[in-house]
Parts: structure tokens; C-alpha cells; sequence
């Protein structure tokens, strides 16, 4: 690599795909409810398909976030060719806040559209709801949601920015720092987004409740964001913007791997200590999702989202090639939208506490258009933010070791 070589996006190429992909994102939400408005679908469908693209790319964030925070508190040295990329792609936490408004504005709307918890009339009937309403209510749900966004954003810009700064000169008292605020970054990181998953997701059946759940959020966002930090650093290098290596995909793989692995470990014992608990108000969440369609999902959870991409990316030299890293990449990206349809779509109708839960998957053209919709304004923020910086932090004490490191 020629370290006098400043890394950047092809001139010009962030202004043609910001206007392509933002129109293409608006236009995927707008087209969802056009379609629900002309009564192709109604507007509790809606809601739980903005939610379902909006969860999305909040998890395959937060799991940006903890890359870039694990990086800073361990040293790694390996990751500090990809390390900016990260950066970059953790900084669209402002766009998604604007677009979580719409979720706490139906949380005011004081009807089951989407959270049968902000209902009076729902509240009014059911005990468990009335026994936690002091934290579920739309006005403390917006204040949370305000202080989730201001902790992740605070967080990448405090890092994206320092990181620019050693741009400037060669300071090693700026990776010093990082390194020092990386630690209690990650407590308040793994407590918002605890906090976060309970909110968005669990609550949408306030009855039912499971302490693991956040971390459960955690496994599947960490590994979609490995995922498609794949899928970008293997554009980004083809395109000559990144020097990266197979060394460098090997260890993003590893990633992959272990992730793929510590979310079915995650999956799992919520699942055993749930059924071994066997209390009703939890139980009846699982139940619903082995019924009918459901619970066909559910088996292609199991094999589609662990059994397979676990074989098929042990071996080292899937790893090393950037086509099979890029199939099993994208393989797991599609289940992770699986596995988030099957957490969230379930509970439209009351979900598992309704008198007759509905069994069959209703995917709708509005659940596609919501996620095209966020994928376009998620891609739109990456490369707006990416633009004319460098990709590369050149001046990182730790880039040529970086640059050199080899997988043994």
C-alpha cells in the first residue's frame, strides 16, 4: 500500500447514488402507504412493516457501533483498515432518529395500531398492562427514545470525529483517548440498547417479558452488521477505495462465524428457560410462533439462519475467498430480515394474547417496500457521510500493523 495515498470514494460517485438511493428510500415508504390508504392493506400492517425496516437498520447500526467501540478497548490492530468504514456507517443514527418519530407519534395516537400498551381502552382490561404502565406510556417512551438516539449518536460522532482528527498529524494521545472512553461506552451502548429492544419489540406484547431479549437483539444485529460490512469493504476495494486484503476478510469472516454461533447460543437459552419455566404469560409468546406458518419460520430460523451459514462458513478458505464471504453474507442478511419478521409481524391482532392469534404468515407487498424504503435512506446517509473523506485512517499508529497482519 502506498501510505502517501489518500483512500476516498471515486470522485463524484457519492453525489449520483445520494439522490438515487434517497429518492429510491422515500419512494419504497411512500409507495407502502399509498398502498395501505387504497386499502391494499390497513394500517396496523403498516405500522408493524415500518417498525420491522426500521429495527432493521437500527440493529445493523448498533452492531457498527460495537465494532468500533470493541476495536478501541481491546487495540486491535488488524481492524484499523476497516475501522473509518464502520465509523462512517454508525453515523446514521441522526437519520434513523427522524425516522423513529413516526413510531413514538403512533404511540400518541392512543389505539393498538402498533403498541396495545398506549391503548386506554386496552389498559382499562388487562391487569398486566395496568402494573406496568408507569414505564409503558407514550411520553416516557419518546423521552427514552430521545435519550437511546442521543447515546448512540454522541458516541459515533465522538469517535468518528477523533478518528478524523488523527488525519491531521500523527497523534498517539487521540488513540489513547479512544481507548480510555471505549469501556464506558460500551456500558452505556449494551444498556440503551437493552433498553431499546424491550421498547421497540417486546413491548409490542407488553404481557410477555424475557431478560435475555436485548441480548438477543445484540447477537443478530452484530452479525448482520459483519455481514454487510462485508459486502462494502469487498465494493470498496473493488472500486480501489480500500486497501483492504484476504487477511483482513478471514478475520471479518471469523466474525461471522462466532456471531452466527452466539446468536443461536442466545436464541436458544431464552428459548429452554422459558419452556423450563413455563409460566403462562411467557409461554404464550413462543407458542404462537410454533403455530401454523409460524412455526414452519421458526424451523427456518433454525437451520436458515444457524445450521447452514455454521457450515458453511467453518472452513477457513470460505473465508479467504471474497465470493463464498459474499454469499454467506448476503445469506445472512436475508435471515436476519426472517428473523425480525418473526419477532415483530406476529404480534399484529393482540398477537399472542389475542383470542384467536392469526397462524399464517401475512407478508404483504408494504412489508418489501417498508424495508427497500430504509435500505435506500440507510445507504443514502452511509455515502453522504462517506463523500470526500478518507476511508483510511492514515495517520492511525497502528495502520501499518494493520497493513501487514496475517492470519496463521
Amino acid at each position: 500500500m502506498n501510505q502517501e495515498r489518500d483512500y476516498r470514494l471515486p470522485e463524484g460517485l457519492a453525489k449520483k447514488v445520494v439522490p438515487v438511493a434517497g429518492i429510491l428510500g422515500i419512494g419504497g415508504i411512500v409507495a407502502a402507504l399509498g398502498l395501505s390508504l387504497a386499502g391494499m392493506s390497513t394500517m396496523e400492517h403498516l405500522a408493524h412493516a415500518y417498525l420491522l425496516g426500521f429495527w432493521y437498520f437500527v440493529t445493523l447500526s448498533l452492531g457498527g457501533l460495537f465494532f468500533v467501540l470493541i476495536h478501541h478497548l481491546v487495540g486491535a490492530k488488524w481492524s484499523v483498515v476497516v475501522r473509518r468504514v464502520a465509523e462512517i456507517i454508525v453515523g446514521v443514527f441522526p437519520v434513523l432518529f427522524l425516522l423513529s418519530i413516526p413510531i413514538v407519534a403512533i404511540s400518541f395516537m392512543g389505539d393498538s395500531t402498533l403498541f396495545r400498551w398506549a391503548n386506554p381502552e386496552e389498559i382499562a382490561h388487562n391487569e398486566l398492562i395496568q402494573k406496568k404502565t408507569a414505564y409503558l406510556n407514550p411520553t416516557f417512551f419518546a423521552i427514552r427514545v430521545v435519550i437511546y438516539f442521543g447515546i448512540w449518536t454522541m458516541l459515533a460522532t465522538y469517535f468518528a470525529r477523533t478518528s478524523a482528527a488523527q488525519d491531521s498529524g500523527h497523534d498517539p494521545a487521540k488513540a489513547y483517548r479512544m481507548r480510555q472512553l471505549a469501556a464506558p461506552g460500551l456500558i452505556l451502548f449494551g444498556t440503551s440498547l437493552t433498553f431499546a429492544a424491550f421498547d421497540f419489540v417486546m413491548s409490542l406484547e407488553p404481557e410477555w417479558f424475557s431478560t435475555i431479549f436485548g441480548v438477543y437483539q445484540f447477537g443478530g444485529g452484530a452479525l448482520a452488521f459483519f455481514s454487510f460490512l462485508a459486502i462494502f469493504t469487498i465494493w470498496l476495494e473493488k472500486k480501489g477505495s480500500l486497501p483492504t486484503t484476504v487477511e483482513h476478510y478471514h478475520d471479518i469472516g471469523k466474525y461471522m462465524f462466532g456471531f452466527t454461533v452466539f446468536w443461536a447460543y442466545i436464541a436458544f437459552s431464552q428459548f429452554m428457560l422459558i419452556w423450563y419455566a413455563n409460566i403462562p404469560e411467557e409461554t404464550g409468546w413462543y407458542l404462537h410462533r410454533q403455530q401454523g406458518a409460524w412455526g414452519w419460520m421458526a424451523i427456518v430460523l433454525i437451520f436458515g439462519h444457524f445450521v447452514i451459514p455454521f457450515f458453511g462458513l467453518v472452513s477457513r478458505h470460505i473465508k479467504r475467498r471474497r465470493p463464498t464471504l459474499l454469499f454467506w453474507a448476503c445469506w445472512i442478511l436475508a435471515m436476519h430480515f426472517v428473523d425480525l419478521y418473526w419477532l415483530v409481524m406476529p404480534s399484529m391482532h393482540g398477537g399472542a394474547h389475542h383470542s384467536e392469534p392469526t397462524t399464517g404468515i401475512p407478508f404483504q407487498i408494504v412489508d418489501f417496500l417498508c424495508w427497500i424504503g430504509f435500505a435506500g435512506l440507510f445507504v443514502a446517509a452511509v455515502f453522504w457521510r462517506a463523500g470526500n473523506r478518507s476511508l483510511v485512517p492514515m495517520n492511525d499508529p497502528h495502520l501499518a500493523d494493520s497493513l501487514a497482519f496475517r492470519n496463521y
